[in-house]
């Protein structure tokens, strides 16, 4: 276990490895869950404030539910989430498939075309690392934790490239909890590392 200010790391997150491989698992992580994708309060006005832009994007049925659930909803095991479409496989509503079968996010991709400032939920960006907040004090645990099967070639590639788990996370981690966070987190790394070597 890692330790940094109230944060409490897994040690996986620096010692396995993992890097997505988009063409196998073909964003399955969209659809392959308990609920949507968890929100943080803060992300509640996000979604409200770039609804309009990303709603071109979606598919008409994922545009009926919405109309009919709301933008998102509150889950009492997960808080708040985005609703899924129960016609197909409980696809997040925010998410579409291409004619290849890949599922792609409609806030990411109108954040990729410059449309709008908003990547997606941190909760999508971080995975495979879930964080959670802590039941008694203020700290928050964050766990490594793949899809058995359907990350298994994300694992594989991970480690055919030696790419450690929060490397390859670098722009979630330093988007959720600063640069400075990701610097002495990687400082760790390289000294366990180090001390493995020798």
């Amino acid at each position: 276990m890692i330790v940094i200010d109230n944060k409490l790391i897994s040690d996986d997150v620096i010692e396995k490895q993992f890097v997505c491989d988009l063409s196998k698992c073909k964003g399955g992580c969209c659809e392959d869950g308990d609920a949507g994708a968890p929100l943080e309060e803060a992300e509640l006005k996000r979604v409200d404030e770039f609804y309009e832009v990303v709603r071109p994007y979606l598919t008409q049925p994922a545009i009926r539910e919405i109309e009919k659930k709301g933008k998102y909803e509150y889950h009492e095991e997960f808080g708040w989430v985005t609703p899924t479409l129960p016609s197909d496989n409980e696809i997040c509503v925010y998410a579409y498939r291409e004619p290849d079968g890949l599922i792609k996010c409609a806030f990411e991709q109108a954040y990729n075309e410059g449309k709008i400032s908003w990547k997606k939920p941190i909760s999508c960006h971080l995975y495979p690392i879930i964080a959670y907040k802590g039941k008694h004090g203020d700290y928050e645990r964050l766990n490594y934790e793949p899809r058995k099967k359907m990350c298994s070639p994300a694992c594989k590639l991970g480690k055919s490239l030696q790419v450690p788990v929060y490397k390859f996370l670098k722009e979630p981690l330093s988007r959720k909890y600063g640069q400075e966070f990701y610097e002495v987190l990687d400082q760790i790394a390289t000294r366990n590392e180090d001390n493995n070597a020798v």
